[in-house]
């Protein structure tokens, strides 16, 4: 059980690491589009301004697309073999699952409480996903049809078909039979998920009435709601209908930013019910204290990869609002520590709200410097002082606890893996050592078959996956397999047992070797 958590944990984390580079590039995009800070170069007439908008769109296809790169990414770690055909299935069977989805909606959509002819986005209930019209499952729906798939797959992609029935062996018959199942899987999906929605759609009213509870359910609701992809259903209301304030908040911001700049008021009482952007603040100062605690408690031979890790990750957070790119390198390895991330971030909401603190603080530190601080500092730069020291005082106790509770409970954030290696070696140190040993800096096939041989034979093997950098195994035997030093000398960095569960720690260019012992092994 454990190794198939890891292997799911491997899984998830894939996609991950897309996101601090599309995220960089929508903050850089943002930024150079925005007039107060490149002028009239960036007015929306300019090239300037289009080439920009080029880049940013671009940027955003990892975000816009992520129920289905969750869906493909999972396969390359919980396929037990033929990763890459698995993706493909994965792949036609979601689509597949979606324009069924989609049908069932245009054709029965009263049936189901869904009108299909809305509008996507906001409350409808409907996205598109891969230019399909369909319902909003979010990444529970790719999580939910990828892991189907992955499990046709394992189970049935090398059954032997009579020879007159060749041409459907393999992936077209995996496809087959995941085309039949996901039939009565989108009647299920389409019965159950609306009225899930929906219910979420019915805190609106708690949402403005419970006034410090009901901000911090609204803070606490979307946190926790973001890896099902129902926290549209909390904030897309409060952002873009009158649920809070007449046209959503943001709108209302921008339309009375004038005359909240222009009065000396204290702006809680211009504003009594600004107080539901709060949530976002945690997004520039709770992600530093998580990202700090994450480097605090790597090992000393990982913190430098850590730091690579998380720097990008915290700037995408404070600069554009996005927190994919930190929060999902721990959502699937410790999901209590998410909750806990997740109620601080109510916390964080409710004493800026109480100490006077509101605003439109959404989309990253270039909005709340620019539609806050600047129109509104001359007659505001005590709740703007309050904001900053609060938000410190948060970013240590995000720091406290998190390296706290890593440590209590020895969770396998990053740079805590399980690994036995004395160091890592620089590349002229490797170089040096193999070459003294008379060995290959590299891992080639002859090494791949030795690690075969070390890990006690093919026959020992029962299945292989990998994470970033880990084969990972389950063996008949651990008895069989060698030590860490004789997968050193093959050109390996080290080695992991636990019980059956191995772990052979290879480096970036672990895909390629697991893919040559695949071949190998079969």
């Amino acid at each position: 059980m454990r190794q198939k958590i890891q292997r799911f944990g491997g899984a998830m984390f894939t996609p991950v690491l897309l996101f601090a580079f599309a995220g960089i590039m929508i903050g850089l995009a943002t930024i150079f589009r925005n007039t107060q800070i490149m002028g009239s170069i960036a007015e929306p007439t300019t090239m300037w301004y289009k080439i920009w908008f080029m880049v940013e769109e671009g940027s955003w296809t990892v975000f816009r697309q992520l129920p289905l790169l969750f869906a493909i990414s999972l396969p390359i770690s919980l396929a037990k073999k033929q990763n890459a055909r698995a993706c493909m299935e994965v792949f036609v069977i979601y689509l597949t699952f979606n324009y069924f989805l989609s049908a069932l909606l245009s054709q029965f959509g009263p049936s189901f409480g869904i009108d299909f002819a809305a509008e996507v986005g906001g409350t409808s209930g409907l996205a598109m996903i891969a230019g399909i019209k369909t319902l909003d499952t979010g990444m529970m729906g790719a999580i939910l049809i990828s892991s189907i798939v992955v499990f046709i797959h394992n189970k049935f992609y090398d059954i032997e078909l009579p020879d007159y029935l060749g041409a459907f062996k393999g992936s077209a018959f995996v496809v087959m039979l995941g085309f039949f199942v996901m039939i009565p899987i989108a009647f299920g999906v389409a019965s159950i998920w609306p009225k899930i929605q929906f219910a979420m759609i019915g805190l609106q009213e708690f949402f403005k009435s419970a006034g410090y509870m009901g901000l911090g359910a609204y803070v606490l609701l979307q946190k926790l709601l973001l890896p099902v992809g129902l926290h549209h259903f909390i904030y897309a209301p409060v952002l873009f209908d009158s649920v809070i304030v007449e046209g959503g908040t943001i709108a209302y911001w921008a339309n009375h930013l004038s005359e909240f700049a222009n009065s000396t008021a204290p702006l809680i009482e211009l504003y009594p019910l600004g107080g539901f952007s709060n949530g976002e603040l945690a997004k520039v100062f709770g992600v530093i204290g998580v990202a700090w605690a994450f480097y605090a408690t790597a090992k000393p031979s990982k913190k430098k990869m850590v730091l690579a890790l998380m720097i990008p990750a915290t700037l995408t957070s404070i600069m554009t609002g996005i927190t994919e790119p930190l929060e999902f390198t721990f959502l699937f390895i410790a999901p209590f520590l998410y909750i806990i991330y997740s109620i601080l971030a109510a916390v964080l909401a409710m004493v800026m709200l109480a100490f006077g603190v509101i605003g439109n603080f959404g989309t990253g530190l270039p909005n709340i410097i620019f539609m806050n601080i600047i129109p509104l500092f001359k007659n505001r730069e005590m709740m703007y002082l309050t904001m900053l020291v609060i938000g410190v005082i948060f970013t240590f106790i995000h720091y406290a606890v998190f390296k706290f509770l890593i440590l209590k409970f020895d969770y396998k954030t990053p740079g805590r893996e399980d690994d036995d290696e004395i160091k890592l070696y620089s590349k002229d140190d490797y170089r040096s050592k193999n070459e003294v040993k008379g060995l290959s800096p590299t891992l080639n096939e002859s090494n791949e078959q030795l690690i075969i041989e070390a890990l006690g034979g093919k026959e020992n093997i029962v299945e292989i996956s990998n994470c970033a950098t880990r084969l990972r195994l389950s063996v008949v035997d651990e008895t069989l397999v060698k030590d860490t030093n004789t997968f050193k000398k093959l050109g390996a960095v080290g080695i992991v047992k636990s019980g059956k569960s191995i772990q052979v720690i290879i480096g970036l260019n672990v895909p390629k070797v697991r893919e040559n012992i695949e071949l190998l092994i079969s």
